[in-house]
């Protein structure tokens, strides 16, 4: 509760914020203002069917636009392109790269590695996660791109940068077999990484207590 009332204090204290929660929950309150991109999204998504209109057919009723379709509003043309079908094959692509991702962490040679796997791994797919719910109005509008599929130059880089990272975790593991942290005696269901518990020091591992 404490949580909940320090957010609802942040977001009221800035008008613009306090407009993305109350369009969020009414969008049609203000449909050519502030409603406008939630309302354009829907729409294309409902536009797009089960098949969806083909690639490139994107083509808003009446003459309004899709703002911002080539960066946070994406999954918005690929549901019109493409329909149902298309939305469910990213969403589904997405969730192989988190399954993958966890393997990946699971199977790291070291601590670090495995950390770091995990948290490449759910930063992307919370990213999209984001992304998909804003177009399809389950949380307010946050400017966030989808990645590997929005235009842009920084986050694409920069997806692909945390992607070779997390594949040369992977190589690095397949290359050893094993956890480093474990030796090559332990068998396969103990492969997994761990965080290295307190271990007592005695005078004999102390190099200073040799003296």
């Amino acid at each position: 509760m404490l949580g909940a009332g320090v957010a609802f204090w942040s977001v009221s204290r800035n008008a613009y914020q306090l407009d993305r929660v109350t369009t969020f929950l009414d969008p049609w309150r203000d449909p050519l203002g502030t409603g406008f991109h939630t309302i354009q999204g829907l729409l294309a998504l409902g536009l797009g069917g089960v098949v969806g209109a083909g690639l490139g057919e994107s083509r808003q009723a009446g003459g309004l636009f899709l703002p911002n379709a080539w960066n946070d509003y994406i999954f918005a043309v690929v549901g019109e392109e493409f329909g149902l079908l298309g939305a469910v094959v990213v969403i589904g692509l997405f969730c192989i790269f988190a399954w993958r991702g966890i393997r990946v962490a699971l199977a790291a040679p070291d601590t670090f590695g495995a950390l770091l796997a995990a948290g490449i791994t759910t930063w992307i797919c919370v990213q999209a996660f984001i992304n998909i719910g804003v177009v399809v109005s389950l949380i307010p509008v946050t400017g966030i791109t989808l990645p590997f599929v929005s235009a842009g130059g920084s986050s694409l880089v920069v997806s692909f940068v945390a992607v070779g990272v997390l594949l040369s975790i992977s190589r690095e593991a397949d290359a050893s077999g094993m956890v480093g942290d474990a030796g090559p005696h332990r068998g396969r269901r103990h492969r997994r990484a761990h965080l290295p518990g307190p271990r007592r020091r005695t005078v004999a591992d102390d190099p200073r207590g040799s003296a």
